[in-house]
């Protein structure tokens, strides 16, 4: 810094700065003496014994349930001047002692569920949602659990009422017919009465899954159960009202045969869910580029951008992504994702990264043990 400043005297500060790489900023900061950061007290502060006079009236049995601009006024109509409201509300926080004085209510902070899947059977979401009845103030209610990494709905169930001991005996069946091992699946779900029952979590215990719950009123930490609900209730085959328990199951039994294994889902580069969970989704890819290989081959001029690409699937489906997210592939590499904090947040999986222009080979392999 002390070359900086002969160099500036002879050639002016800007160039100097310029080629050495110097801010002048840090410059002129430097050149500035530090402030002594003790601040001597105004000599209109109130002397410590009538800081204690403040006090002992506030605290005093006739005005301490009043607010300091009550007291200020009372007292100068009384002919007596303590000191400014603003100076008794500053006192008052000095001794600990200005608070909201309604009780109202403070919402805990609650942890941010960060859920990873790379493959099928390791993370599943589940939702509960109403199906108008017959007539008003009628509703059944359709129980569905999704694996997040396939889309495949791998349970559902439509009943009269919404309650724990129907959403165990759904879990328990469909784990079974799923064969999930303990400590193989993760169980995501909001904070509805039945997620959040003492009888679930001691089913999902005694079967070695990771219950995991949604922060309160934030609809984003579901977001698969939600777009799944809204994909199914928008299909035309799904009336307004169901007349009974027998048509509503009629129904869904048809809407989750055609979402699972015709419906092309764009999540998972418009797979269906049973491909997917199924573990066939490389081969119709491949079987895809073939054709695509074949038409650019017959007319390479109608590809403007090239002979085509060979689509993979999603490497991984994240329920709120950190910033930079890490995991391992299924060859075991160790894949450092992108952590633009404009780009991986807004995501719901990396399936979206190629809607905001982040192409596969954006997702850099790195070594093992990488952060």
């Amino acid at each position: 810094m002390q070359a900086t400043e002969e160099l500036a005297s002879q050639t002016g500060i800007a160039p100097v700065c310029e080629a050495l790489g110097v801010s002048r900023a840090s410059l002129y900061r430097r050149r500035r003496p530090r402030k002594d950061p003790w601040r001597a007290t105004p000599a209109r502060a109130l002397s410590e014994p009538e800081r204690h006079e403040v006090l002992r009236v506030l605290h005093s049995e006739r005005f301490v349930d009043a607010a300091p601009a009550q007291v200020h006024a009372a007292l100068l109509e009384e002919g007596r001047y303590l000191c400014a409201p603003r100076t008794m509300y500053r006192i008052l926080a000095n001794s600990d002692e200005v608070r909201e004085r309604r009780d109202q209510l403070r919402h805990p902070h609650y942890t941010k569920p960060e859920l990873l899947a790379t493959a099928p059977k390791q993370v599943w979401s589940w939702d509960i949602t109403k199906l108008k009845g017959p007539v008003k103030l009628v509703y059944f209610y359709l129980y569905v659990i999704l694996d997040i990494f396939s889309r495949y709905v791998v349970g559902w169930m439509i009943a009269e009422a919404e309650n724990a001991g129907l959403a165990e005996q759904l879990i328990e069946q469909t784990c079974v017919k799923q064969e999930i091992a303990p400590g193989q699946l993760k169980f995501h779900s909001d904070r509805g009465s039945p997620m959040r029952s003492k009888t679930v979590a001691q089913l999902l215990a005694e079967l070695g899954i990771e219950k995991s719950h949604g922060r309160p009123h934030v609809s984003n930490d579901n977001p698969y159960s939600e777009a799944l609900f809204k994909t199914a209730k928008y299909r035309p085959a799904v009336p307004d009202r169901f007349v009974s328990l027998a048509h509503a199951r009629a129904v869904f039994r048809a809407v989750f045969d055609w979402y699972n294994n015709q419906h092309h889902h764009s999540g998972i580069v418009y797979l269906t869910p049973a491909v997917v969970h199924h573990g066939r989704g490389e081969a119709v890819l491949e079987a895809r580029h073939r054709s695509r290989v074949a038409a650019y081959l017959a007319h390479p001029e109608r590809f403007v951008n090239g002979p085509p690409q060979r689509v993979s699937l999603p490497p991984a489906v994240w329920i709120n992504p950190p910033e930079k997210a890490t995991y391992q592939d299924g060859s075991g590499s160790t894949i450092v994702a992108v952590d633009d904090p404009e780009v991986v947040p807004a995501c719901s999986n990396y399936g979206q990264l190629h809607k905001l222009g982040v192409r596969p080979h954006e997702l850099a392999a790195a070594p093992e043990g990488t952060d």
